[in-house]
């Protein structure tokens, strides 16, 4: 798919800056800012639709993990350590 993309002159001056004296092209440059560009929505979108699935998991079941087990389980494992996931606890909305 051919695509044209006008730049505003300002953009179009740091680009340039940006890839001068490295073996990229601007092109080359732009192709890869909209494929990270991309991944980071379709992460955000995925993030998204697994937050909802969750939060109407739990609606639906009245069961939800606590705020303070979630955090003591991801400071053992930001430790390095193995740790127990949490229990799924009764909740009321």
């Amino acid at each position: 798919m051919a695509v044209t993309l006008k730049l505003p002159p300002e953009l179009k001056d740091r680009v340039s800056s940006v890839v001068k004296g490295t073996d990229k092209s601007a092109h080359a440059f732009m192709v890869e800012a909209i494929e990270q560009q991309t991944t980071l929505a379709e992460k955000r979108r995925a993030f998204v639709a697994d937050a909802r699935k969750a939060l109407a998991h739990a609606m639906r079941t009245g069961k939800a993990y606590t705020l303070e087990d979630v955090k003591a389980y991801y400071a053992v494992r930001a430790a390095g350590k193995p740790a127990r996931r949490p229990r799924l606890k009764r909740w009321r909305a």
